[in-house]
């Protein structure tokens, strides 16, 4: 009679190894080295599960089957997936290498979208200086307190964060200000990342604001525009810069005057879409546009 029973249990998929696979946690990684910033897809191979707990090494977790993660900082991450059956599991760990970016990166995140900035070697007193403060966590919850449709928008006053409606912003920095770093081949297009400052009645050295600075949404250019400013200024753009204003647009009356240190390279609609948000007779938006910054490294 015993013999019958597990005859039929067997038939009717009964037994433990015919009720499913062995409980087996495996997956995939896109790659297993890169450059941060670094988003990598994650594939679950993984048998007999019903459901699954990620570990991508840097603090954060995942419980989707299969997915994908952004690295933002350099280092040698363990990434584990746990299966989970029941009572039962099982783990995989691989180890994925994110390298330092090749570049000096920055992301600020705003309700409107996300852009990713270079900030430039060639000027390294503000390059410096902004990534202290963004590393320092300033510029979080602060707001673009000022944009201008065809211009650009403007950031960085610490009096803006939770500043109430209608207040006037713009005056307010760290208590110090970074020296001007003029550079030719550094130019007012489409996107550029440039410092604020106060005019030159007061500050005939032209120096930076410790904080506050703007990003280009600019207009179109022609020649003729690039003639004038080079009569009036006293320089030459090179071929190269001329087409890129024309392909780009920008504000290249701008040029020499402000200290351009950084350019956005992707997330160039988030700019349009601040840009045209609506605003008070002060330019400031009448719903807030707060900043978050980190830095990539």
């Amino acid at each position: 009679m015993k013999s019958v029973c597990i005859m039929w249990a067997c038939l009717l998929g009964l037994t433990e190894g015919a009720t499913g696979q062995k409980l087996t946690a495996n997956f995939t990684m896109g790659v297993t080295h890169a450059e941060a910033p670094a988003t990598v897809t994650f594939t679950n191979t993984s048998q007999g599960a019903e459901s699954y707990a990620w570990d991508f090494g840097d603090g954060t977790q995942s419980t989707e089957m299969s997915t994908s993660h952004r690295y933002t900082h350099a280092g040698k991450y363990d990434v584990s997936l746990m299966a989970v059956k029941g009572k039962k599991t099982d783990t995989m760990t691989q180890s994925i290498t994110i390298d330092p970016p090749a570049k000096c990166l920055i992301e600020i995140t705003t309700d409107y979208g996300v852009m990713m900035a270079e900030l430039y070697d060639a000027t390294p007193q503000h390059r410096d200086n902004f990534l202290k403060l963004a590393g320092e966590g300033y510029y979080d919850g602060l707001l673009f307190h000022r944009v201008i449709d065809g211009f650009m928008i403007q950031g960085g006053d610490p009096n803006s964060k939770n500043a109430a409606p209608g207040v006037a912003l713009g005056s307010g920095g760290p208590g110090y200000m970074v020296p001007a770093e003029f550079v030719d081949s550094l130019i007012h297009i489409r996107g550029a990342i440039a410092a604020a400052r106060t005019g030159d009645g007061v500050n005939p050295e032209r120096k930076s604001s410790g904080s506050q600075f703007y990003i280009v949404q600019g207009s179109p250019v022609d020649n003729s525009m690039l003639d004038m400013l080079e009569k009036r200024k006293g320089f030459k753009y090179t071929p190269e810069q001329r087409a890129e204003y024309l392909e780009k647009g920008g504000t290249p009356f701008l040029d020499r005057d402000y200290t351009v240190f950084g350019r956005v390279i992707s997330g160039l609609d988030v700019i349009d879409k601040i840009a045209r948000v609506q605003k008070d007779a002060r330019d400031r938006p009448k719903e807030d546009v707060k900043m978050t910054i980190k830095v990539i490294h």
